[in-house]
């Protein structure tokens, strides 16, 4: 792309060909209200929000749709454009019932905000009678009609980021909202629970059930780190407040996967936790666990470690920490440390590929593995590529949810015809899994242009699999240890 000079509000900035008005003006920290705009989907202008007078333009320009030109002179801030920005709010508050002492969302709403920004403390127009519905099917939100201004980011997020194509408008005019399945309750829709649409709405229309009343944004923690619950790794912001979790939201500027999450990562530690947690050692007498001091903990198991008869098996769960002090404890008692459960195949001699490449795909071929119920992201993310034209090919013999979003499907006796369909394509990737057979393994070595992503079983397997622990044969020998990590059992 090359360079483009523009001036903004009497400022000369730059930016780079392709760019619209509004990414310029972001880039040099020029602050354009914005209600429909969201970065991670495509621009719609239909909030009329980010007007801007554009000379030698005629009227009013949206910014984010806008393509900006070498010496292009933008105002962003007139009297006009406040006035009508204004009035487009006016219009937005009557359309729908935002009394915003009652709303569950003040204090964290963009629509809020903008009121606040634009001096609005009263309506214009008195508000319709019309009463919209609230949906409150789904397990982990509710979706407030009521609430909703039509920006079509929960749609567009929907569409572009998760692939799922659940969300369309219905109805016309002052009667429009948002639809899932052309009618359906949400709980009965095929939403599959991302939550994507949850964080990209920009009022109190889609609300978290359990973090509602939780706390403004200046009043809560966040902290960022990894989701546990596969392995693909995507990074997480935890909300918090006194000590209290609220709510997971995704990173949009985070690789490998930039926001996106599923159900497990979003909700379920959350919401589907239902375990006791183990808060002491604990000991099993006559058939029941019972609680023990640590020196009465650690002698019961000293007294069932004998030396050199010890079998240790774990998890893909546990940390590498963890999974290295196992190692190092059954080399000194001269016994075995194994996984519980399958591990990935190892394919010598193949291009290891990243998350990444996966959107990017013109092909993805899944073999061994069923993405969207072990790793749902890297599923709604093969299915983003077919969306922009990629074919999927599943290689199974029984049954796999990414079946019916397939091209091509075939079975272990027909894993030989991916040859052809990888010669036939420019960035093919391969999906693979710890079900991955080793007849439908010797045919996937030969693929030499595709690159391979092992989804593995565990969240770190990656790391198991580099200590060195592999299934082990007991012989007959009875595994006396076993770290489990937060394995449910």
């Amino acid at each position: 792309m090359s360079e483009i000079h523009l001036t903004i509000d009497g400022v000369e900035v730059v930016g780079q060909s392709g760019q619209t008005i509004l990414e310029v003006a972001q880039s040099a920290g020029v602050d354009i209200p914005t209600l429909c705009h969201h970065p991670m989907v495509s621009d719609l202008g239909g909030c009329r929000l980010c007007l801007v007078e554009v000379e030698k333009m005629r009227g009013f320009q949206t910014a984010c749709t806008c393509p900006a030109t070498d010496g292009m002179v933008v105002h962003t801030e007139t009297p006009k454009l406040f006035e009508t920005r204004s009035l487009v709010l006016q219009l937005l508050f009557y359309e729908r019932n935002h009394y915003c002492m009652y709303c569950p969302t003040s204090g964290d709403c963009e629509l809020q905000d903008l009121a606040y920004r634009h001096n609005l403390d009263h309506w214009l127009f008195e508000r319709p009678a019309e009463n919209k519905d609230v949906d409150a099917s789904r397990k982990y939100f509710v979706m407030d009609h009521n609430r909703c201004v039509l920006c079509r980011r929960c749609i567009r997020a929907c569409d572009e980021i998760v692939a799922n194509h659940t969300l369309q408008m219905a109805y016309r005019g002052s009667h429009s909202v948002i639809s899932a399945d052309l009618g359906l309750p949400f709980g009965d829709s095929s939403c599959v629970s991302c939550g994507t649409c949850l964080q990209v709405c920009p009022t109190g229309a889609l609300i978290d059930r359990r973090s509602v009343y939780g706390g403004h944004r200046e009043q809560v923690d966040r902290t960022v780190t990894t989701c546990m619950q596969c392995s693909v790794g995507c990074q997480i912001e935890v909300v918090s407040a006194h000590r209290r979790l609220l709510r997971v939201e995704g990173v949009w500027e985070a690789e490998p996967t930039h926001g996106l999450l599923c159900v497990d990562g979003r909700f379920a530690p959350l919401y589907d936790e239902q375990r006791e947690r183990v808060t002491g050692p604990r000991v099993r007498r006559d058939g029941k666990l019972v609680d023990a001091t640590w020196d009465e903990a650690l002698d019961v198991a000293a007294s069932g470690l004998k030396l050199g008869d010890v079998v240790a098996l774990a998890t893909g769960a546990n940390t590498n920490e963890a999974l290295g002090g196992l190692k190092s404890l059954m080399d000194r008692l001269s016994g075995k440390v194994g996984c519980l459960g399958a591990t990935l195949p190892c394919l010598d001699g193949v291009t290891a590929g990243a998350v990444t490449d996966v959107p990017e795909a013109d092909l993805v071929i899944v073999a061994g593995v069923d993405p969207l119920e072990t790793n749902r992201v890297l599923g709604y993310l093969a299915k983003r590529a077919k969306d922009h034209g990629a074919r999927i090919v599943v290689v199974c013999d029984g049954e796999n949810t990414m079946a019916k979003f397939a091209d091509v499907n075939l079975n272990s006796g027909q894993a030989s015809q991916t040859t052809e369909l990888v010669a036939q394509a420019e960035k093919p990737v391969v999906l693979y899994g710890a079900g991955l057979s080793s007849e439908v393994a010797a045919n996937l070595r030969g693929l030499s242009k595709a690159k391979f992503l092992g989804l593995e079983p565990g969240a770190n397997g990656r790391g198991m699999a580099e200590l060195g622990i592999a299934p082990v044969k007991l012989n007959g020998a009875k595994a006396q240890l076993w770290l489990l990590g937060e394995e449910e059992v």
